[in-house]
Order: structure tokens, then sequence, then C-alpha cells
């Protein structure tokens, strides 16, 4: 509002009998909301990524929380709080006071499949504020060179034919990579058996190693495997074909229409945090995330920035959850 219309404004509620103690109520009513940016943040800043150390989304939350340090002159300090598929990071959170203090690296793990997946899970997507979606790297099949199968058509043949006979190496149940599998046999109607790991990396390992036929995890783990030969992907399930790995086509290719599933990573804030500071924070990371440095490194890792307005994350996350609850439901997979 310009100056001049907030006095005609104010002379537009005195003709119309408001007082002047109306007036000055609202504006001490909005004076909190309009500073509380002011100063922010004047400690340290807590960010919570509810994985382990080293896993994907820590090395993209260090890299953001490093930058975000530089640019508030304070220190935006790492809590790894992993368990439960990110779930107890996640609870953390959403309790944490909401002054700006407190951020989570929302995932789609907790903040999407989770929701519907953990029976008396403590919060819901309520409970948050989204600020933006960082990035959206997707998910990558693949399997050992010694497998007949060259495409996805012809390892779910196999598997139509064959029901049971082959297994798959992915993460946690509930996790993105295994719910991107049971999405695809929901879609293409063939049986193969999930192997559960604790992390990517050993699952990834195995399937290397000869163990298991078939792996299934986000790019950034298998990028350095395909390209020496250690494994073969057959497809990446993103809109686009990935520049890391230009020669492997997208699942529309290989025939799966609309086809899409990204493990996307954003920052969120418990739900209450003032708007304003919603805000200033958004607007931080917009400007990190266009640092030459920032962006070559998270194209590096395979995770190529993808933000979101707050209203974006907000409409796309409430999306996820209703897609990832549809496929649970679907493949009757019991509650954790």
């Amino acid at each position: 509002m310009m100056r001049g219309e907030s006095k005609a404004v104010r002379r537009w509620l005195y003709a119309l009998g408001v007082g002047a103690s109306w007036v000055a109520t609202a504006a001490l009513a909005q004076a909190p909301a309009a500073g509380a940016a002011q100063g922010y943040p004047a400690k340290p800043v807590r960010y919570v990524i509810p994985f382990a150390a080293g896993t994907g989304n820590d090395i993209v939350g260090r890299l953001i929380t490093e930058r975000l340090s530089r640019t508030w002159g304070q220190p935006v300090i790492v809590d790894n709080r992993g368990g439960a598929s990110g779930s107890i990071g996640a609870a953390f959170v959403a309790k944490a006071p909401a002054d700006g203090y407190t951020l989570l690296h929302c995932n789609i793990a907790p903040n999407a499949i989770s929701i519907s997946l953990i029976d008396k899970i403590p919060y819901q997507h309520s409970d948050f504020a989204p600020i933006t979606r960082i990035g959206a790297p997707p998910n990558v099949i693949a399997v050992h060179p010694s497998t007949p199968f060259k495409t996805i058509k012809s390892l779910v043949s196999y598997a139509q034919a064959n029901p049971g006979k082959l297994s798959y190496a992915a993460s946690t149940p509930g996790t993105s990579p295994h719910l991107t599998m049971e999405l695809l046999k929901l879609r293409l109607k063939f049986d193969i058996v999930h192997v559960a790991y604790k992390n990517a990396a050993q699952g990834t390992g195995d399937v290397i190693g000869g163990q298991l036929p078939v792996n299934i995890t986000n790019i950034p783990f298998l990028v350095a495997p395909i390209k020496a030969g250690q494994l073969r992907a057959l497809a990446v399930a993103s809109a686009a074909r990935q520049p890391l790995l230009p020669d492997v086509p997208t699942m529309q290719e290989s025939g799966v229409p609309d086809f899409e599933v990204n493990s996307w990573y954003g920052v969120c804030a418990p739900a209450a945090t003032p708007a304003a500071l919603l805000d200033k924070i958004h607007a931080d990371l917009m400007e990190i995330l266009k640092i030459p440095e920032v962006d070559k490194r998270l194209n590096e890792l395979g995770m190529p920035p993808a933000p979101l307005t707050r209203g974006e994350f907000d409409k796309f996350m409430r999306g996820e959850i209703a897609r990832w609850a549809q496929v649970i439901k679907s493949a009757n997979i019991p509650k954790m």
C-alpha cells in the first residue's frame, strides 16, 4: 500500500464510523507479521535432516546449510535424525517452536509416503509450512550385466511369465524406490520380490556383486556403476532423459505412459511459522540456488535445482500424499 493510499483508507474507515481505535489495533496486529523477518536469524538455526549422514539428502542438505550460514551470518547447524523412513526427524520438527529456528529437510518418504504407511504417525501435512522444493532426482531401474534384460519390457515380460522368481534390491519399505517398483507392478501386472536394505549403497553393492539381479534407487547412487559397466540401466523414472545418463530411456519412452517418480526434497518449517519468516527463507533459498557453484554441484549429483513457490510446493506435496496413499492401498502394503 502506498503512503497516500494508506491515508485514504483511514479516511474511508472513519467515514464508515470505524473509530481510530480499530485502525490502531489493526496496525498493531500487522506489525509483528511485518517485522518478523527483521533481524532474522539472530541466533543459530537448526536444520533437521531426517536421514543418516552421508546419504543423498544429507549431502544436499549440507550444501544448502553451508550457503545459508554465509547468507545469514549465523550458523545453520545440521541435525541428522534418521529412522523410520525419515519420520522421526519430521515428527521432531512438527512439534518444534514455530519461530524459524528449526527447519526440516522435507522429503518424499516422511512427508508424503509415511503419512499413509505408518500407523498412528504423530504428524500430518498440516503440521508443516512448505517453503520450497529444492530438487527432484528420479529413480533408475538397473540390472546386473549378466542378466538378459536390456529393456523394461524384457524385464517385465520375464517377471510376468515367472512370478516371484525375480528379486530386486531397494531401500526399506516405504521409501521412494520401493514404492516406485510397487507402482510399476500395479501398472504392468507382474510380480517381483522386494529385498529391503537399510540404505541404497548396500543394495546397489549387492547387485553389482551379483547377489541380486535388479536394483532400483535414486540416480546419484547409480551413475558411477552404470558408467563403469558394473550395472546396466534400463530406464529412468523422469519425464525427460537425464544429462548424467543421456543414453538411458525414460519410462515413457520404454512404453509406460505417464510414469514419473522423483525422490524430491525441499525445506519445510513448523506450520505456525510467521509468513514473513517463510517468505524471507524462501527468497534466500532462491538466491542460493542461483549461485553457479551450487547449481553446478547439484547437477553433478544428479539433483538439478527444481524450486517452487510456497503455494506451488504445498499443492505439490498434497498431490504426492494422495498419489502414494492410493498406491499403498491398491498394492495392499501393510501399515508399519
